[in-house]
Protein backbone atom coordinates (compact mmCIF):
# COMPACT_ATOMS: atom_id res chain seq x y z
CA UNK A 1 0.00 0.00 0.00
CA UNK A 2 1.52 3.72 -0.80
CA UNK A 3 1.17 6.74 1.45
CA UNK A 4 0.52 10.18 1.07
CA UNK A 5 0.87 12.53 3.29
CA UNK A 6 -1.17 16.01 3.51
CA UNK A 7 -1.37 18.89 4.88
CA UNK A 8 -4.39 21.20 5.71
CA UNK A 9 -7.04 18.24 5.83
CA UNK A 10 -9.37 19.76 8.07
CA UNK A 11 -11.63 21.03 5.21
CA UNK A 12 -12.13 21.35 1.54
CA UNK A 13 -9.54 20.45 -0.81
CA UNK A 14 -7.21 18.42 1.68
CA UNK A 15 -10.55 16.38 3.06
CA UNK A 16 -12.04 15.70 0.24
CA UNK A 17 -8.57 14.12 -1.26
CA UNK A 18 -7.67 12.80 2.28
CA UNK A 19 -11.07 10.59 1.39
CA UNK A 20 -10.88 9.82 -1.76
CA UNK A 21 -7.06 8.47 -1.72
CA UNK A 22 -8.07 5.95 1.24
CA UNK A 23 -11.07 4.76 -0.82
CA UNK A 24 -8.68 3.85 -3.46
CA UNK A 25 -6.74 1.52 -1.15
CA UNK A 26 -3.93 4.35 -0.32
CA UNK A 27 -2.79 5.33 3.31
CA UNK A 28 -3.27 8.58 4.26
CA UNK A 29 -1.31 10.83 7.08
CA UNK A 30 -4.50 13.78 7.39
CA UNK A 31 -2.30 16.46 8.87
CA UNK A 32 -4.27 19.20 10.23
CA UNK A 33 -3.50 22.22 13.47
CA UNK A 34 -6.43 20.87 15.58
CA UNK A 35 -6.42 17.29 14.81
CA UNK A 36 -8.43 17.29 18.32
CA UNK A 37 -11.49 18.36 16.58
CA UNK A 38 -11.31 15.56 14.05
CA UNK A 39 -14.25 13.46 14.20
CA UNK A 40 -14.39 11.73 10.64
CA UNK A 41 -11.19 11.01 9.27
CA UNK A 42 -10.07 9.10 12.31
CA UNK A 43 -12.59 6.83 11.78
CA UNK A 44 -11.32 5.44 8.69
CA UNK A 45 -9.31 2.36 8.31
CA UNK A 46 -5.86 3.28 7.22
CA UNK A 47 -5.95 7.10 8.01
CA UNK A 48 -3.29 8.35 10.49
CA UNK A 49 -4.65 11.85 12.12
CA UNK A 50 -2.06 13.90 12.77
CA UNK A 51 -0.90 17.68 14.04
CA UNK A 52 0.86 19.83 11.38
CA UNK A 53 1.18 23.15 11.60
CA UNK A 54 3.16 24.25 8.58
CA UNK A 55 4.05 27.28 10.33
CA UNK A 56 5.37 25.19 13.20
CA UNK A 57 8.70 23.25 12.16
CA UNK A 58 8.58 21.05 15.74
CA UNK A 59 4.99 19.90 14.48
CA UNK A 60 6.15 19.12 10.96
CA UNK A 61 9.25 17.26 11.59
CA UNK A 62 6.96 15.24 14.21
CA UNK A 63 3.95 14.54 11.73
CA UNK A 64 6.71 13.29 9.51
CA UNK A 65 8.24 11.00 11.81
CA UNK A 66 4.93 9.50 12.61
CA UNK A 67 4.52 9.02 9.25
CA UNK A 68 7.70 6.82 8.62
CA UNK A 69 6.91 5.21 11.73
CA UNK A 70 3.33 4.31 11.38
CA UNK A 71 3.10 3.18 7.80
CA UNK A 72 7.42 2.89 6.77
CA UNK A 73 7.19 4.82 3.85
CA UNK A 74 5.93 8.29 2.27
CA UNK A 75 5.48 8.13 -1.11
CA UNK A 76 3.53 11.52 -1.67
CA UNK A 77 3.75 14.56 -0.59
CA UNK A 78 0.04 16.88 -0.89
CA UNK A 79 1.37 20.71 -0.31
CA UNK A 80 -2.16 21.89 0.14
CA UNK A 81 -2.50 24.02 3.31
CA UNK A 82 -3.04 27.74 2.63
CA UNK A 83 -5.74 30.55 2.65
CA UNK A 84 -5.70 33.66 0.69
CA UNK A 85 -5.16 37.28 1.83
CA UNK A 86 -6.72 40.08 -0.43
CA UNK A 87 -7.51 43.61 -0.07
CA UNK A 88 -5.53 46.92 -0.74
CA UNK A 89 -1.92 46.53 0.28
CA UNK A 90 -2.15 49.98 2.21
CA UNK A 91 -4.78 48.58 4.55
CA UNK A 92 -2.51 45.43 5.34
CA UNK A 93 -0.23 45.50 8.71
CA UNK A 94 2.96 43.61 8.60
CA UNK A 95 2.30 41.02 10.56
CA UNK A 96 -0.56 39.73 8.04
CA UNK A 97 1.69 40.16 4.83
CA UNK A 98 3.88 38.08 7.02
CA UNK A 99 1.87 35.54 7.76
CA UNK A 100 0.37 35.00 4.26
CA UNK A 101 3.84 34.19 2.64
CA UNK A 102 5.03 32.06 6.33
CA UNK A 103 1.87 29.85 5.23
CA UNK A 104 1.43 29.87 1.58
CA UNK A 105 5.30 29.76 0.65
CA UNK A 106 7.61 29.58 3.27
CA UNK A 107 5.49 27.04 5.28
CA UNK A 108 4.99 24.72 1.60
CA UNK A 109 9.43 24.80 1.91
CA UNK A 110 9.60 23.49 5.41
CA UNK A 111 7.17 20.73 4.90
CA UNK A 112 8.82 20.08 1.12
CA UNK A 113 11.93 20.19 3.15
CA UNK A 114 11.38 17.69 5.70
CA UNK A 115 9.98 15.04 3.34
CA UNK A 116 12.48 15.26 1.19
CA UNK A 117 15.48 13.26 2.29
CA UNK A 118 13.15 10.41 2.76
CA UNK A 119 12.60 10.67 -0.63
CA UNK A 120 15.91 11.28 -1.69
CA UNK A 121 17.28 8.01 -0.24
CA UNK A 122 14.32 5.76 -1.73
CA UNK A 123 14.87 7.35 -4.98
CA UNK A 124 11.04 8.10 -5.91
CA UNK A 125 8.03 10.02 -4.96
CA UNK A 126 6.01 12.83 -5.97
CA UNK A 127 5.44 16.28 -4.42
CA UNK A 128 2.03 17.92 -5.77
CA UNK A 129 2.06 21.36 -4.31
CA UNK A 130 -1.32 23.10 -4.93
CA UNK A 131 -0.96 26.45 -6.90
CA UNK A 132 -4.34 27.96 -8.07
CA UNK A 133 -5.20 29.95 -11.43
CA UNK A 134 -3.94 32.69 -9.17
CA UNK A 135 -0.49 31.45 -9.72
CA UNK A 136 -0.15 32.03 -13.56
CA UNK A 137 -3.09 35.23 -13.59
CA UNK A 138 -3.90 37.97 -10.97
CA UNK A 139 -7.40 40.14 -9.92
CA UNK A 140 -7.18 43.60 -8.43
CA UNK A 141 -6.13 43.83 -4.84
CA UNK A 142 -4.77 39.96 -4.48
CA UNK A 143 -1.18 41.42 -4.51
CA UNK A 144 -0.33 38.85 -1.03
CA UNK A 145 -2.19 35.53 -2.51
CA UNK A 146 -0.94 35.72 -5.86
CA UNK A 147 2.25 36.70 -4.79
CA UNK A 148 2.82 33.49 -2.90
CA UNK A 149 1.02 31.93 -5.70
CA UNK A 150 3.34 32.27 -8.26
CA UNK A 151 6.13 31.94 -6.03
CA UNK A 152 4.57 28.45 -5.29
CA UNK A 153 4.43 28.19 -9.25
CA UNK A 154 8.35 29.31 -9.54
CA UNK A 155 9.91 26.73 -6.68
CA UNK A 156 7.99 24.37 -8.19
CA UNK A 157 9.01 23.85 -11.50
CA UNK A 158 12.89 24.47 -10.23
CA UNK A 159 12.72 21.79 -8.07
CA UNK A 160 10.85 19.89 -10.83
CA UNK A 161 14.55 19.87 -12.57
CA UNK A 162 17.11 19.02 -9.40
CA UNK A 163 14.32 16.22 -7.88
CA UNK A 164 13.96 14.40 -11.24
CA UNK A 165 17.81 13.86 -11.10
CA UNK A 166 16.94 11.35 -8.21
CA UNK A 167 13.47 9.89 -9.55
CA UNK A 168 11.47 12.44 -7.46
CA UNK A 169 8.54 13.83 -9.89
CA UNK A 170 6.75 17.73 -8.75
CA UNK A 171 3.59 18.46 -9.57
CA UNK A 172 1.69 21.60 -9.82
CA UNK A 173 -2.33 21.45 -9.79
CA UNK A 174 -4.13 24.96 -10.52
CA UNK A 175 -7.73 24.73 -9.42
CA UNK A 176 -9.67 27.73 -10.44
CA UNK A 177 -13.04 28.94 -8.38
CA UNK A 178 -14.10 25.91 -6.14
CA UNK A 179 -16.81 25.34 -3.68
CA UNK A 180 -14.93 25.66 -0.35
CA UNK A 181 -14.12 27.66 2.51
CA UNK A 182 -11.83 30.05 0.49
CA UNK A 183 -14.51 32.56 1.64
CA UNK A 184 -14.73 31.48 4.97
CA UNK A 185 -11.97 30.85 7.40
CA UNK A 186 -9.70 30.17 5.16
CA UNK A 187 -10.17 33.92 3.61
CA UNK A 188 -8.68 36.67 4.71
CA UNK A 189 -10.13 39.44 3.61
CA UNK A 190 -8.63 43.38 4.74
CA UNK A 191 -10.13 46.82 3.92
CA UNK A 192 -10.40 50.23 5.24
CA UNK A 193 -13.03 52.70 3.81
CA UNK A 194 -10.73 55.65 4.83
CA UNK A 195 -8.93 54.82 1.18
CA UNK A 196 -11.29 55.93 -0.79
CA UNK A 197 -9.67 55.15 -4.14
CA UNK A 198 -9.49 51.68 -3.16
CA UNK A 199 -13.39 51.17 -2.47
CA UNK A 200 -14.74 50.82 -6.27
CA UNK A 201 -12.24 48.10 -7.08
CA UNK A 202 -13.42 46.33 -4.00
CA UNK A 203 -17.32 46.66 -4.94
CA UNK A 204 -16.48 45.57 -8.38
CA UNK A 205 -14.35 42.30 -7.34
CA UNK A 206 -16.42 41.48 -5.11
CA UNK A 207 -19.21 41.57 -7.70
CA UNK A 208 -17.07 39.68 -10.31
CA UNK A 209 -16.38 36.93 -7.54
CA UNK A 210 -19.71 36.35 -6.92
CA UNK A 211 -20.54 35.63 -10.79
CA UNK A 212 -17.82 33.72 -11.21
CA UNK A 213 -18.75 31.46 -7.92
CA UNK A 214 -22.08 30.26 -9.42
CA UNK A 215 -19.91 28.21 -11.89
CA UNK A 216 -17.61 26.56 -9.08
CA UNK A 217 -16.28 23.00 -9.09
CA UNK A 218 -16.78 21.04 -6.18
CA UNK A 219 -13.69 19.77 -4.36
CA UNK A 220 -13.78 16.75 -5.92
CA UNK A 221 -13.09 17.77 -9.06
CA UNK A 222 -9.83 19.29 -7.75
CA UNK A 223 -8.99 15.07 -5.99
CA UNK A 224 -9.59 13.50 -9.23
CA UNK A 225 -7.17 15.89 -10.80
CA UNK A 226 -4.28 15.57 -7.26
CA UNK A 227 -5.02 11.73 -8.18
CA UNK A 228 -4.35 11.85 -11.69
CA UNK A 229 -0.86 13.91 -10.73
CA UNK A 230 0.09 11.61 -8.11
CA UNK A 231 -0.49 8.55 -9.65
CA UNK A 232 0.36 8.97 -13.86
CA UNK A 233 3.75 8.36 -13.53
CA UNK A 234 5.32 11.04 -15.62
CA UNK A 235 7.16 14.25 -15.49
CA UNK A 236 4.41 16.59 -16.39
CA UNK A 237 4.42 19.73 -14.40
CA UNK A 238 1.29 21.45 -14.68
CA UNK A 239 -2.85 20.15 -14.59
CA UNK A 240 -5.47 22.42 -14.36
CA UNK A 241 -8.40 21.65 -12.25
CA UNK A 242 -11.75 23.04 -13.43
CA UNK A 243 -13.56 24.58 -16.59
CA UNK A 244 -12.63 27.80 -15.80
CA UNK A 245 -9.60 27.19 -14.96
CA UNK A 246 -8.80 25.67 -18.17
CA UNK A 247 -10.69 28.66 -20.02
CA UNK A 248 -8.61 31.12 -17.97
CA UNK A 249 -5.15 29.81 -18.12
CA UNK A 250 -5.71 29.09 -21.96
CA UNK A 251 -6.62 32.54 -22.33
CA UNK A 252 -3.93 34.04 -20.33
CA UNK A 253 -1.24 31.75 -22.31
CA UNK A 254 -2.52 33.00 -25.86
CA UNK A 255 -2.97 36.71 -25.29
CA UNK A 256 -0.41 39.38 -24.86
CA UNK A 257 -0.40 41.36 -21.66
CA UNK A 258 -2.23 44.27 -22.76
CA UNK A 259 -4.83 42.48 -24.15
CA UNK A 260 -5.75 39.95 -21.12
CA UNK A 261 -5.08 42.59 -18.42
CA UNK A 262 -7.33 44.86 -20.78
CA UNK A 263 -10.06 42.49 -20.99
CA UNK A 264 -10.68 42.12 -16.96
CA UNK A 265 -10.02 45.72 -16.19
CA UNK A 266 -13.18 46.35 -19.03
CA UNK A 267 -15.35 43.40 -17.07
CA UNK A 268 -14.55 45.54 -13.76
CA UNK A 269 -15.85 48.10 -15.34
Amino acid sequence: MKTILITGSSSGIGRTTAKLFQERGWNVVATMRHPEQETELNELDNVLVSRLDVTDGDSIATAVDEAVSRFGKIDVLLNNAGYGAYGPLEAFPMDRIERQFDTNVIGLLAVTKAVLPHLRQNRCGVIVNISSIGGQITFPLGTLYHGTKFAVEGLSEALHYELSAFGVQVKIVQPGMIRTEFSGRSFDFMNDAKLIEYQETVEKLFGLWRSLGANASDPDVVAEVIWRAATDGTYRLRYRAGADAKAFLEKRKAEEDETFIGDLKAQLG
